[in-house]
């Protein structure tokens, strides 16, 4: 495997739109919350993201705050074979990137993707995904619990001190697709010329 790529930012931020992107460019797309989601439809909780964070947090202080990566990385091993680049989105906890990390070493990178909170709540409005917020005001409740201080929890805002990279998401989806596209540059000079 060539490159793992994480995606890390708050809700609505992009993360989706890049993932659909590097799909096309040939990379494995998967998430933590693809875990997350299996889980709620077995224990039938409905996954509106409130339902998701709890359920994550949840499973975080009982098997440790890492586990969504480790279940994550079986999925990635198991079934990538077929690729060497990967995309991985829905990182939320610092020790979810250690354990890419150390797992993957120089292979994985880190893209913490951002744009403002107005233009967000309306790029979620715009993707109608099951179980958003409806409200501004319940976008905005929601982020707060995604900054948690307690290890076991959501930590979005300390997912941003290990990024590699960062994209602010401010403009077009072309602009976007225009600053992955640099990012890769950057990373395959670095694997394939040592840059």
């Amino acid at each position: 495997m060539k490159v793992i790529l994480g995606l890390t930012g708050p809700n609505a931020a992009g993360k989706g739109e890049i993932c659909k992107y590097l799909s096309k460019k040939g990379f494995y797309v998967t998430s933590l919350s693809d875990i997350l989601r299996k889980i709620a439809d077995k224990q039938k909780i409905f996954p509106t993201r409130i339902n998701l964070v709890n359920l994550g947090n949840k499973l975080r202080k009982k098997y440790g705050s890492n586990i969504l990566a480790k279940w994550t990385i079986d999925d990635i091993v198991k079934n990538s074979k077929d690729f060497d680049k990967v995309v991985v989105d829905s990182f939320r906890n610092p020790d979810e990137i250690k354990e890419f990390k150390e797992k993957f070493n120089n292979k994985f990178f880190l893209l913490y993707i951002s744009a403002p909170k107005i233009l967000r709540f309306k790029f979620m409005k715009l993707r109608n995904r099951e179980g958003d917020p409806k409200t501004y005001k319940e976008f905005l409740e929601i982020e707060n619990k995604e900054k948690s201080n307690k290890s076991v929890r959501q930590q979005i805002h300390k997912c941003k001190e290990l990024k590699d990279f960062y994209i602010s998401n401010n403009s077009t989806l072309e602009n976007l697709y225009k600053k992955i596209d640099k990012i890769l540059e950057k990373i395959y000079s670095k694997i394939y010329v040592g840059n």
